[in-house]
């Protein structure tokens, strides 16, 4: 019996699902560790996935 697919992944179009990303200040601090400061997607603030879309309501059609 074939197993039932699971459904596709919602993942964010404007970051690919790489929803933080740590940038380098180009400092280092006394240790010698580079300063970085993290960011997360606007669009999708840091989860990597988008909201499922809300299903159209077609015209006419009959349910």
């Amino acid at each position: 019996m074939p197993q039932p697919m699971c459904p596709a992944p919602r993942i964010c179009p404007n970051c690919d699902g790489f929803a933080s990303a740590a940038i380098t200040t180009g400092g280092r601090t006394s240790r010698g560790h580079l300063r970085t400061i993290t960011t997360h997607c606007p669009a999708c603030r840091g989860t990597g996935t988008r909201a499922a879309s809300p299903r159209r309501n077609r015209e006419g059609a009959r349910v």
